[in-house]
């Protein structure tokens, strides 16, 4: 009998741990890290250097890559696309069914990570942390006052895996806390002390507004300039969700006029869009902006979590097995209840 070939695997992700490259590797899968320039990354690449990358590629763990039809196409290999992530808007799940692969998300290995970022962002922007060094660099020792996280009203639009981590961390700050979601779970509000509202009421009365809803048809450009003026003038917004979920221009405009007092950014329209750059960079130079590179899931933990979960799910598809129900979002496999 011939001895098995190893399935080879293709990481376009930098920062996969020896960890889950040593499950890979004992699961009979051989692994190839794709090499990324300084800056780049795997949403960079044209569909023919994917094709180029993938030829041979069983399983593919990626990042922001578009997988489209037209690439499922070009990779019949390829059975098993596992994204270090829980966004699929990147992904065509209609495809993944059709061209017969699985596609799966790492549900439940960076809520922690995402929450406490958007935490991290409330009380930088709270308590002028950005805007305080700035002052100090320029020689300006001035005590700049801020305010307390303590006590507020916190606004959560969204209450899935990282939303709900914020409602948790928010008791620790004994805020009152608001949600908004097209599925109010009246047990969960009874039991987080959570009070349901609609979006109206929740702009209003919030001190911060965190976003963590996914981008979807129903929840694009949510937060427009009609939102943004039905918030506090004292109020902050919070994005480390998706780009998408808020209008960055009409953003910038609010935070130039003094409709809201602040920003803290973790993701920007101007990543799917490059006719926003300069918005980007507008938004970037306030001082009362706080910004980071959509890295609120990347922390050691979170992405060790996310790779083992992500390369998990390709060994159980190589395997012919079906990964946690959760994780999956597209299986077109002949006999696997698919979704």
């Amino acid at each position: 009998m011939s001895e098995r070939l190893p399935r080879k695997v293709l990481v376009t992700q930098r920062f996969f741990d020896a960890e889950s490259l040593a499950y890979l590797h004992a699961n009979g899968c051989e692994v190839e890290l794709a090499q990324l320039a300084d800056g780049q990354a795997d949403g960079d690449f044209s569909e023919d250097q994917l094709q180029a990358l993938l030829a041979d590629a069983d399983a593919w763990i990626v990042g922001h890559a578009w997988i489209t039809a037209s690439l499922l196409g070009r990779l019949p290999r390829l059975q098993a696309i596992a994204r270090r992530g829980v966004g699929y808007e990147r992904v065509d799940v209609a495809a993944v069914r059709a061209s017969g692969k699985v596609a799966t998300i790492a549900v439940g290995g960076n809520d922690a990570s995402v929450a406490d970022h958007a935490v991290a962002m409330m009380l930088a922007l709270g308590r002028r942390l950005g805007d305080s060094k700035a002052r100090m660099l320029n020689g300006d020792w001035t005590i700049a006052l801020g305010g307390d996280l303590y006590g507020k009203t916190v606004g959560v639009i969204g209450l899935g895996r990282i939303g709900r981590g914020v409602v948790k961390r928010m008791a620790g700050f004994d805020a009152r806390v608001l949600a908004c979601s097209p599925k109010p779970d009246w047990s969960y509000g009874r039991e987080a002390g959570v009070q349901f509202v609609d979006l109206d009421t929740l702009l209003a009365e919030s001190d911060y507004v965190t976003l963590h809803a996914p981008l979807n048809d129903d929840t694009r450009l949510l937060i427009d300039a009609s939102a943004l003026n039905r918030m506090k003038p004292t109020a902050v917004l919070i994005n480390t969700a998706r780009g998408g979920l808020v209008d960055d221009r009409a953003l910038l405009e609010a935070l130039l006029d003094g409709a809201i007092a602040g920003a803290g950014l973790d993701v920007f329209l101007s990543e799917t869009d490059a006719s926003y750059r300069a918005t980007t960079d507008a938004l970037l130079v306030l001082p009362n902006v706080v910004a980071t590179p959509h890295s609120g899931a990347s922390t050691h933990e979170g992405l060790q979590r996310t790779n083992l979960i992500a390369a998990q799910c390709v060994v159980a598809v190589l395997n012919g097995e079906t990964p946690p129900a959760p994780c999956v979002i597209a299986d077109g496999r002949p006999i696997s209840g698919a979704l």
